[in-house]
């Protein structure tokens, strides 16, 4: 596929408002692909070079590609920020100067360039790069180019919606599960697309766990009380629930990697997890555990707070000396070469117990095994009396269920055992100007959504207006002007007109009175006095915000809460 058909196809999504067509169209690009470049077009179809787990970025400010546009199209920077300040975006910037018909490039060419925009080393190298690039395209090629490198291209498809599309343009969409298990196994669609364009179904059906590839965590349901989780699992094992970062090591050999709940690599900010992990026996090993601070003298562990300075890109070293890290193991998903997922939690358990015995910082999370209600309620007034957030329930038969959520692990915490004050996750989806005495800053509030998983769909919530500084409202609007659209985004279900419409890209925390029924925001619920609380979620993609089937569960929690029951 010639780079500039899969530009066409950008301009075209980029004009689509309903998800339907846009998968149509998605599943029309793909089906365009050779099996060596349709890994390729989905990485570029998502604004990235390559799985965010792989922590390759272009690492180019709007400074830099502005001054790169300027060298490749031969103008004064003066002039490339003058048609940025008129036009808003640095793409259409570069379609305005780039007059060229371009070199007629594929796609796994400019892919290849881009790649080595993303690898150099030193920036006077990528800005170069990026303008011998730049020199051989046309005027749309360009644009997109430019906003890929920025990060703007303004698609937001997500991966169900890919997961979809790949079925599609395979004339199945039955494969849709195939796809989106083999996706849980390794979180690399451009992979998993690749590996069925090259060998057929069957090797999905084959698709296998491979070190290095993270695997899509498995989540938690949340109940109101005790009893309902004896109600749901009967004899099952209760783990107390840390207040800290979820991580999924991967060890083959001397190699250690380190990711985050939202698959993020994070192995340079943790050197003393990685000095643990090649403390074990082990050459191929996949586990789970939740690091958390602690003071060394007294063995208290850090609220979140303290936690959460360890992930940081500079002082990496001094932050570990300063606030040590023990890592409490709670799950085992592979290990020499065995699949640990298809396994019984039970057996899994088990085994994990005999992984990490007698390592100075892991250790496996405190666990027992509970038949009756009173065992439950006093396991979590323990874990409350030490300030931990609540426990966690497992069906002790049940397999590791990737990037799924269901009950075979329940969640209890603290602020289910009164009134309504549980977080939540909400995407921000638009934002309206402000009034009276914030007609100043640009902004009054912003209309907030949650996730949708089976449709892929963001559904509005709340309109939140509180929680934020003055300082934070400012910053905010900076931030949502740079992804701003003149239309709803399509995959954003809303009835409610926002001033200005936004990428679902931001994810914040909220805090509100109660949820009740709405008949106006689309998730058919609407949250009563949300206030935001603190700001932005760096941690959480939009797909990571709460899902529309957590919110009926809290407000079935709420109800029953409310009725004494």
């Amino acid at each position: 596929m010639k780079f500039s058909q899969l530009a066409d196809y950008f301009e075209r999504l980029e004009r689509i408002t309903s998800r339907i067509e846009l998968s149509e169209v998605l599943a029309e690009v793909l089906k365009n692909c050779l099996p060596e470049e349709v890994d390729k077009v989905i990485y570029l179809l998502m604004g990235e070079i390559a799985p965010p787990y792989r922590g390759l970025e272009f690492g180019l400010s709007e400074k830099l590609t502005a001054e790169a546009t300027s060298k490749a199209y031969g103008v004064k920077i003066s002039q490339v920020n003058d048609l940025y300040k008129k036009l808003g975006d640095l793409g259409e910037v570069a379609l305005h100067l780039n007059q060229r018909e371009g070199k007629g490039l594929d796609v796994v060419q400019v892919y290849q360039e881009l790649y080595q925009v993303a690898s150099a080393k030193g920036t006077w190298e990528k800005v170069m790069r990026l303008v011998n690039l730049l020199r051989g395209l046309s005027g749309k090629e360009s644009k997109y180019v430019v906003r890929i490198v920025i990060g703007r291209l303004r698609l937001g498809i997500g991966e169900a919606t890919l997961i979809e599309a790949l079925a599609l343009a395979f004339g199945r969409r039955s494969l849709k599960e195939l796809i989106e298990r083999a996706y849980n196994l390794c979180s690399d669609l451009g992979l998993v697309a690749s590996t069925l364009f090259k060998e057929g179904v069957q090797s999905l059906e084959s698709f296998k766990i491979q070190v290095g590839y993270p695997i899509r965590p498995a989540l938690a349901e949340r109940v109101s009380s005790p009893s309902e989780i004896i109600s749901r699992l009967g004899r099952c094992a209760l783990e107390v629930k840390y207040d800290g970062f979820r991580l999924q090591i991967h060890k083959k050999g001397k190699e250690v990697e380190i990711y985050s709940r939202n698959l993020e690599r994070m192995t340079q900010m943790f050197p003393d997890v990685v000095s643990a992990v090649l403390e074990l026996p082990f050459e191929e090993l996949i586990f789970e555990g939740e690091a958390i601070a602690y003071n060394e003298s007294t063995g208290e562990f850090y609220p979140f707070q303290i936690t959460i300075q360890r992930k940081r890109k500079y002082d990496v070293h001094k932050y570990s000396e300063e606030y040590p890290l023990k890592l409490f193991a709670f799950d085992l998903l592979y290990l020499e070469g065995e699949d640990y997922t298809v396994k019984p939690f039970v057996e899994r358990r088990k085994r994990l117990e005999g992984v990490v015995i007698g390592n100075s910082l892991i250790e496996p999370s405190e666990m027992i095994i509970a038949e009756e209600v009173k065992q439950v309620e006093e396991f979590f007034e323990k874990a409350i009396e030490r300030g931990l957030e609540g426990i966690m329930a497992k069906r002790l038969d049940a397999p590791y269920t990737a990037g799924s959520r269901n009950f075979n692990w329940i969640k209890l915490k603290r602020s289910y055992k009164g009134q309504l004050s549980d977080s939540l996750d909400l995407v921000i989806v638009g934002y309206f100007y402000g009034r009276g005495n914030r007609a100043k800053l640009g902004i009054g509030a912003v209309l907030a959504a949650v996730y949708d998983r089976d449709s892929d769909t963001f559904k509005t919530v709340a309109k939140v207006g509180s929680g934020f500084t003055e300082e934070e409202w400012i910053k905010l609007k900076h931030m949502l002007d740079e992804i701003k659209l003149e239309r709803k985004h399509p995959r954003v279900e809303s009835t409610i007109e926002p001033d200005v419409w936004t990428e679902p890209r931001y994810v914040i925390t909220v805090l509100a009175d109660e949820i009740t029924i709405s008949p106006i925001h689309t998730a058919g619920y609407a949250l009563r006095f949300p206030r935001a609380v603190g700001f932005i979620r760096a941690d959480k993609n939009p797909e990571d915000a709460t899902d529309l089937s957590e919110i009926l569960r809290l407000y079935e929690i709420q109800r029953k809460v409310t009725v004494g029951e």
